[in-house]
């Protein structure tokens, strides 16, 4: 990207917004924020109010369940909060105004998605500590409380396109893109296809649609720095796979709570489905990634294709969660 100035942090000496080409408005991280405008919803104009009587009916063990998936999003949710600012930075300091404008809409989504979960604990009347239901697994702890964080604030001071590589794929590719939106699409199947919670039903589409926006940029930041040195795309790899086994021994962690205790899984959530699920959209992002290698660093960043593929498998997953609910009320 060609600009008049070098815009260096915390050292302006001039303005990106101002300079040749500095601010074009459709390169991908522009995209994705002008699409975030449109997007806008207030988690204040959920209803919530039916939701406290479907969780009110539920056994004590699908409340557990139910209780242990919220808490674990609503956790995660408030940690990017706190964690993605680093990213910014990083992005001020590599002069990439658009990706900065696109992070603080990111962020704002992230606080968003908290007070989102906050206010439906609070109208289901769960007013309690809820620490319980998130630190009985020790690859939440690693991944949230030390992997995540360790890998966003080494954007402080040290920006390299290989740490930002190994952020973005801890962040967008595990925390969100196998744990979130795998969580969201088998609990949106649960909702659905018991026609429980119409307000977490709402709360997860509107969130789900906001994190794939999160996803398009992370494969997208990934791509361009892999289409810059080939020698990144084995940074991808390896952080993946340092990190993709905690992410699934977290997803097992909530069946071996119940299996423990000699219990099925409430609402017969299936580990395989689970696990499948999480694996298919993880290749799949991985192989647009690596198709970005010896590509031209410029194309890159107004190729589109990273929401594309967010979008087909947004798709993918109406269709299937509306099969199930066919299928519950045949």
């Amino acid at each position: 990207m060609a600009i008049d100035r070098i815009i260096e942090h915390n050292k302006r000496n001039g303005w990106s917004s101002l300079s040749r080409n500095g601010f074009r408005l459709e390169s991908f991280p522009m995209r994705l924020f002008r699409k975030g405008n449109k997007k806008f919803w207030n988690p204040e104009d959920i209803d919530f109010s039916q939701d406290k009587a479907h969780f009110d009916a539920m056994s004590e063990d699908e409340q557990r369940m139910t209780l242990m998936l919220a808490s674990q999003f609503m956790a995660g949710e408030e940690s990017v909060t706190q964690d993605m600012q680093p990213f910014a930075q990083a992005m001020a300091a590599e002069g990439r105004l658009a990706d900065e404008a696109y992070l603080t809409q990111f962020i704002f989504e992230e606080a968003k998605h908290t007070q989102a979960f906050r206010m439906w604990f609070d109208a289901i009347g769960q007013d309690a500590d809820l620490h319980s239901h998130v630190e009985y697994s020790a690859a939440y702890d690693t991944i949230f409380k030390q992997e995540l964080p360790r890998s966003m604030y080494a954007l402080v001071d040290d920006p390299t396109p290989a740490n930002q590589i190994r952020a973005s794929v801890t962040y967008n590719h595990v925390v969100e893109g196998t744990l979130a939106l795998t969580g969201y699409y088998v609990w949106a199947k649960v909702c659905a296809s018991r026609d429980i919670l119409p307000g977490m039903q709402r709360l997860v589409k509107l969130i789900g649609d906001d994190e794939r926006r999160h996803m398009a940029w992370g494969t997208f930041t990934c791509r361009r720095h892999v289409a810059a040195d080939d020698r990144n795309w084995d940074v991808v790899d390896e952080r993946m796979q340092e990190l993709l086994p905690h992410a699934l021994q977290l997803i097992v962690a909530i069946f071996d709570t119940f299996e423990e205790e000699g219990k099925p899984t409430p609402f017969g959530i299936s580990i395989d489905e689970m696990s499948d699920y999480a694996l298919d959209k993880v290749n799949r992002r991985l192989e647009s990634i690596e198709s970005a290698r010896g590509r031209d660093v410029y194309a890159i960043d107004e190729d589109y294709s990273p929401m594309d593929m967010e979008d087909r498998f947004g798709d993918e997953d109406e269709r299937q969660i509306r099969a199930t609910l066919v299928g519950a009320n045949a």
